[in-house]
């Protein structure tokens, strides 16, 4: 497992994973911009109505030009701290449709003999989605009350949180990058074979997505570093 880690880590500045990155970046400005500008003009009706209805109410006044300031001031740091924290889930949430080039920039470099990769049908890739998805909800719905209880008591808490987000991102980033090579039945009897494995590669990119700044490329590395477990899983098996 340190060897895949390294390996993922030491492409990190291979072309495609620049690539991905820069496009993930681009792509998350600009749609902060448009969001930027949305909020900005529906802050500054809302700013505008409420000074209205002051100065109808108690006519004109030095408070309601200080409310009209505050108004002014609260819209932009709204929009300032909304933006940092959201920024990092929008770009990981662009990079994710952008792996599939990480996959293939692995297999060239690293297993070159591979034939050309599986095409996942679009039925394939919603009705895989969608099972993920309702596995994340139906599992945080069953341990919300252990996180309740245990958040109290470290490191259990911990042991339960990577446990957890170990399973759900193991077995996201197996599948995305199996079903290159099968069919996504397949990959799942194999994914739960080698449970363990899995589970404790997706509490690696749990731990890296804990870090900031290395949460911006942990979808990248995450990719990276899962191909090299489903290869090395993939020829021990075979």
């Amino acid at each position: 497992m340190f060897q895949a880690l390294s390996r993922a880590v030491g492409q990190s500045l291979d072309p495609a994973f620049r690539r991905v990155f820069n496009r993930s970046l681009l792509y998350s400005f600009v749609t902060f911009v448009l969001l930027w500008l949305g909020a900005w003009f529906a802050l500054e009706w809302a700013g505008e109505w409420l000074v209205a209805w002051l100065r109808d109410w108690s006519g004109e006044g030095f408070w309601v030009d200080v409310v009209d300031w505050l108004v002014g001031a609260a819209s932009i740091g709204a929009i300032a701290v909304v933006s940092f924290f959201l920024f990092p889930a929008v770009m990981v949430s662009i990079m994710a449709l952008l792996l599939d080039d990480i996959a293939a920039a692995v297999e060239r470099r690293h297993y070159p003999d591979l034939p050309p990769a599986r095409e996942q049908p679009l039925g394939e890739a919603i009705f895989g989605n969608l099972i993920f998805v309702a596995v994340t909800l139906v599992l945080n719905l069953l341990v919300l009350p252990l996180y309740l209880i245990l958040i109290w008591i470290p490191p259990l808490n911990l042991v339960l949180f990577y446990l957890l987000n170990g399973y759900l991102l193991g077995r996201e980033y197996f599948e995305l990058v199996s079903v290159r090579r099968m069919m996504l039945p397949d990959s799942r009897r194999m994914r739960r074979r080698n449970r363990g494995r899995v589970i404790l590669a997706g509490a690696v990119v749990t731990f890296l997505l804990t870090i900031p700044l290395v949460n911006l490329a942990t979808p990248i590395i995450a990719t990276a570093f899962m191909l090299h477990i489903f290869e090395q899983l993939r020829r021990q098996e075979a």
